[in-house]
């Protein structure tokens, strides 16, 4: 059921619909629904899309999903010849959005680089093309480097522009070393670098290390303040349960790649039982968007009048792609890393829902954005864009985890 829905409902559809095939890229202006509204590019999905090309052309080449891995693999190269001729400005930085044909569209203040979520993103398409491309990788590497490097320094020095998920002053997100985490990892996957692996060690340490860490044994922030007097805020308050359970599966890969980088088991199930106890709605079923860090639902505190705390009031109780597709993955990997009886009815529990609530019944992929009760709602809760990364990701690698056997093992 698995592989035949990741192939006839899901690479199906963003092949026949998303994939730009003569310009390179992907079409994401979608509505909930599939249909499409216009042809502009976010650097943010164009990098995102290169990066799940790969992956395809990788599971494809294993025998774990049918269709053509150099179709595929030639869709990534593309994309990321895409964007390095047309994304990247003078100073390593990314042009947030631009049309079909990689020209630069301004937001409205006139500025062109809004976000370093869309350059570290850009990054990790870079990083998958370099990983499976026949053609030359030392451009793409070089550009990628240079922006990883830009990307780092920035969110060290609170510099970052973060379109559409603005930071107010006197605070941290853990969107910023979470990103940097997995992307530059991915990067040094493709091409082995002491600065690369700097910057995943920073990063690592900024989620977990000792001091002023996102994440331990008894804490967990989305945004941290500064000082202690800003804890009662909204901001400090609220949590993103689908944020950490994406992050602690990329923390289990890194961990398996890396003889540096180490996190134990029973750090990461009490982590995600926090996330999966905190954000599941009780109401309703399925992981709430935001939730506030004490008993779960509805966010409070006290208010700083920023938009995005409007952006989580206004949505905290949606029911959204993306944090069921990495819960289900996530579950499922860390139930069966840890060897948690708990854990593992978390995964069944979720994977029901999750299957239950997004598949669109038509066969277009997933309705990606719902109500509370499950509900199609056609609404924007980040970008006017259909995703074409987190779902396909989650499931390659829930398949994956599912089917470990290549075609190397596999008799005729």
């Amino acid at each position: 059921m698995l592989r035949s829905h990741l192939e006839n409902n899901v690479l199906d559809w963003w092949g026949r619909n998303g994939a730009d095939d003569e310009l390179g890229g992907v079409l994401t202006c979608f509505t909930n629904r599939g249909d499409l509204v216009n042809h502009e590019k976010y650097t943010w999905s164009q990098g995102r899309w290169a990066w799940t090309c790969a992956l395809v052309a990788d599971e494809i080449d294993l025998g774990r999903v049918g269709g053509d891995s150099s179709l595929w693999r030639d869709r990534c190269a593309r994309t990321a010849s895409f964007l390095a001729a047309h994304a990247f400005l003078p100073d390593g930085r990314t042009s947030f959005r631009l049309d079909e044909y990689g020209r630069h569209l301004a937001d409205g203040n006139g500025e062109c680089a809004t976000s370093v979520f869309a350059d570290l993103f850009a990054v990790l398409g870079l990083a998958g093309a370099a990983r499976t491309s026949a053609e030359d990788p030392g451009p793409w590497i070089d550009q990628a480097v240079r922006t990883l490097e830009q990307a780092a320094t920035s969110i060290r020095q609170r510099t970052a522009k973060s379109a559409p998920y603005s930071v107010p002053a006197g605070f941290r997100d853990l969107a910023g070393p979470m990103t940097l985490l997995h992307v530059a990892d991915e990067l040094d996957r493709a091409a082995p670098g002491e600065s690369t692996r700097r910057i995943v060690e920073r990063a690592h340490d900024d989620l977990l290390g000792d001091g002023d860490s996102f994440l331990g044994p008894e804490h967990w922030w989305e945004f941290q303040p500064d000082v202690p007097a800003a804890d009662d805020t909204l901001l400090a308050r609220h949590v993103t349960p689908g944020h950490l359970l994406e992050l602690l599966w990329m923390l289990v890969h890194i961990v398996d790649r890396s003889d540096r980088i180490t996190v134990p088991d029973t750090l990461l199930t009490s982590l995600a039982l926090r996330a999966l106890e905190t954000g599941w709605d009780r109401q309703e079923g399925g992981l709430l968007r935001y939730v506030d860090r004490g008993e779960g639902g509805r966010p409070v505190g006290r208010l700083l009048t920023t938009s995005y705390e409007a952006l989580v009031q206004r949505t905290w109780d949606t029911k959204l792609w993306w944090v069921h597709a990495e819960a289900t993955y996530a579950t499922a990997l860390l139930a069966r890393r840890t060897k948690s009886p708990e854990l593992a009815r978390w995964a069944r529990r979720v994977r029901e829902y999750t299957f239950a609530t997004f598949p669109d019944p038509d066969g277009r992929e997933w309705i990606q954005i719902r109500t509370r009760d499950g509900r199609p709602l056609d609404d924007v809760v980040a970008l006017p864009v259909k995703d074409p990364m987190h779902i396909t990701r989650s499931l390659l690698l829930l398949n994956a985890l599912e089917n470990p056997r290549t075609t190397e093992e596999t008799p005729n």
